[in-house]
């Protein structure tokens, strides 16, 4: 019999998310905000991350230092960060701390002081931030990339901000925003490990339920009428080229989702996968290489990333549009399609063991689509996937007009020559 997360719907919408696993001492505690990236236009672009930064400077009850002592003081540890579509505050603490992670992480969430002299420290952190990530060439490229994906889009833009938006934040434009978004019905309370559920839901009522409802926020869907393939070069004196090669995936939700999860681990998850092993180990042109995939609410990604020697850039990209193509075309083997099946299941059932992954997972989903799969729920689903399916999802994303190529470095063969390869075989 699988066993189903415990959850409790307030009055006012907010969600909260339990699982109780039996001999963990540790305890991973998330409040989830609906709001990230896609909810900014280009003038506030960057709010929900600089809002994520100050509130951790101070609420109405902990100080910026006792926050930080009070969790780290009993072996904890606080973080947060903001994507496109979530902000999360989280703790991993002592499981006989809950209160105590609860009451700071809530107060920080409802009550954060957003005091005018930390708002103008905190833009030169952020600005630092941003210069940080410029100099970072292999996390830059995949800024270029989302570039290409989402032009003019919300999700086409960094969850981070510019230069520009940054510095443009005013106090009164945080707090309008804190307060159009932080709302209950925006809000998971999400923990796993060492739990006592009913404390968990009886501290969450206390300090939420006097909030009001609103509506839950919304943002515009994205367009992807791409017609043509596209390429951004970013020249940089780099000792190798950075690549980020992606196409349009799919939503969070989409019933082929495990599909291309297993497509995903048999070109580029692992020291298995047909892309390292013709690049890398054949070949030797590169040290990293791999795929990854990234989902939303209504659209996604399928990305490949690579350092690449200056000269062979061109060879590198036609051998991997050679495998693209092939998985396209050829049924995956038996005995490969089972290996990354195993793979699959293998590292996820690993992760949740974690109690922060196991919250995580479990706080994504509930934010996102509001439903939660069991590992027992999803290990059915991956089962019934066969190689026809992974060949079908190929098909569908692998489209060469749907080719988009971002490269940083001082690139040593000449824009046309990449453009000539940019096709599948």
């Amino acid at each position: 019999m699988i066993k189903k997360y415990q959850k409790t719907v307030l009055d006012n919408g907010l969600k909260i998310i339990g699982h109780n696993m039996p001999g963990r001492q540790s305890l991973s505690l998330g409040i989830w905000i609906k709001v990230g990236g896609r909810y900014e236009s280009g003038n506030n672009k960057g709010m929900s991350h600089f809002l994520e930064h100050l509130l951790f400077k101070g609420s109405k009850h902990y100080s910026c230092r006792k926050i930080k002592e009070s969790i780290e003081g009993v072996g904890g540890s606080l973080n947060g960060f903001t994507s496109e579509e979530f902000t999360c505050y989280l703790v991993k603490i002592p499981g006989r701390y809950l209160e105590l992670a609860l009451s700071i992480l809530s107060d920080m969430v409802i009550k954060p002081d957003l005091a005018s002299c930390e708002i103008e420290k905190e833009k030169t952190v952020v600005l630092e931030e941003i210069k940080m990530y410029r100099d970072l060439p292999q996390s830059f490229v995949n800024e270029l990339l989302d570039g290409l994906l989402w032009p003019g889009q919300p999700l086409g833009a960094p969850v981070i901000g510019t230069v520009d938006s940054v510095n443009n934040i005013r106090r009164e434009e945080l707090v309008l925003f804190k307060e159009s978004h932080y709302t209950p019905s925006n809000i998971v309370v999400c923990a796993a490990g060492m739990l006592d559920y009913d404390k968990l839901a009886r501290g969450t009522n206390k300090l939420y339920s006097g909030i009001k409802r609103k509506s839950p926020n919304m943002f515009s869907g994205v367009s992807e009428d791409q017609l043509a393939c596209g390429l951004q070069v970013f020249a940089k004196d780099t000792e190798q080229t950075h690549m980020a090669l992606g196409f349009h995936g799919l939503r969070r939700d989409h019933s082929m989702r495990h599909a291309l999860g297993i497509m995903h681990i048999i070109l580029g998850a692992n020291m298995s996968s047909r892309l390292f092993n013709e690049l890398r180990e054949k070949r030797g042109l590169t040290y990293e290489i791999g795929t990854h995939i990234r989902y939303f609410h209504d659209t996604g990604s399928f990305n490949v990333h690579a350092g690449i020697d200056n000269g062979k850039v061109a060879d590198a990209l036609t051998l991997i549009l050679k495998e693209l193509s092939k998985i396209k075309s050829t049924l995956v083997k038996e005995d490969e399609f089972r290996r990354a099946k195993e793979f699959y299941v293998g590292q996820l059932t690993l992760s949740l063991e974690d109690t922060l992954d196991h919250m995580l997972w479990i706080g994504e989903s509930a934010s996102a689509i509001d439903k939660t799969y069991s590992l027992e729920q999803v290990v059915s689903q991956i089962k019934q996937v066969g190689p026809e399916d992974v060949r079908m999802v190929a098909r569908d994303i692998f489209k060469e007009n749907k080719l988009n190529l971002a490269l940083i470095g001082p690139l040593k063969e000449k824009e046309d020559t990449i453009k000539e390869r940019l096709h599948f075989n």
